[in-house]
């Protein structure tokens, strides 16, 4: 695999917000820069509610690698699935005097139509965590609780 490029730039807009974007996501046919907001969490001085943090995006980095690897694995494996998702949480502690996103927890969902499908889900998931680049790429520890379920049908009313 040769090496990629992921450009980011970040622009301050006024207080202590900002903006990023990624110039390689922009359609200027359509003026569509995919721009997000970010600023300190509340919990910090100067913190902006409603706003994307940094220690958000780093918590759905992790998250959106997870899904993203088990939907390349899941193809590959050739694993049928109803759905797909994923709660997450980060979690920042001060650790040796400086703050550091410690651990990301993740709590996937995976729905399947067939109860034998159920273990095959299960380890494409543990694939994925294991093969995720943003997992692979950081120091925080990263917990996986999964949870498959099996579709159910409702019977229809006989009349």
């Amino acid at each position: 695999m040769t090496e990629h490029e992921y450009n980011v730039e970040i622009e301050w807009l006024n207080t202590r917000r900002g903006k990023m974007y990624s110039p390689e996501l922009e359609n200027t046919e359509e003026n569509i820069t995919n721009e997000i907001e970010v600023a300190p969490p509340t919990q910090f001085s100067g913190g902006i509610p409603y706003t994307w943090t940094p220690e958000h995006l780093f918590t759905s980095a992790v998250s959106s690698c997870l899904m993203t690897t088990f939907l390349a694995i899941s193809e590959y494996s050739r694993l049928e699935f109803v759905s797909y998702k994923c709660k997450s949480k980060g979690i920042l502690k001060k650790i040796d005097g400086r703050f550091a996103m410690s651990e990301i927890q993740l709590y996937p969902e995976v729905v399947v139509n067939d109860e034998a499908l159920v273990e095959k889900a299960e380890k494409v998931l543990w694939k994925a965590k294991k093969a995720c680049l943003i997992s692979n790429s950081v120091n925080s520890e990263i917990t996986m609780h999964p949870t498959i379920t099996i579709q159910s049908y409702a019977s229809e009313p006989s009349n």
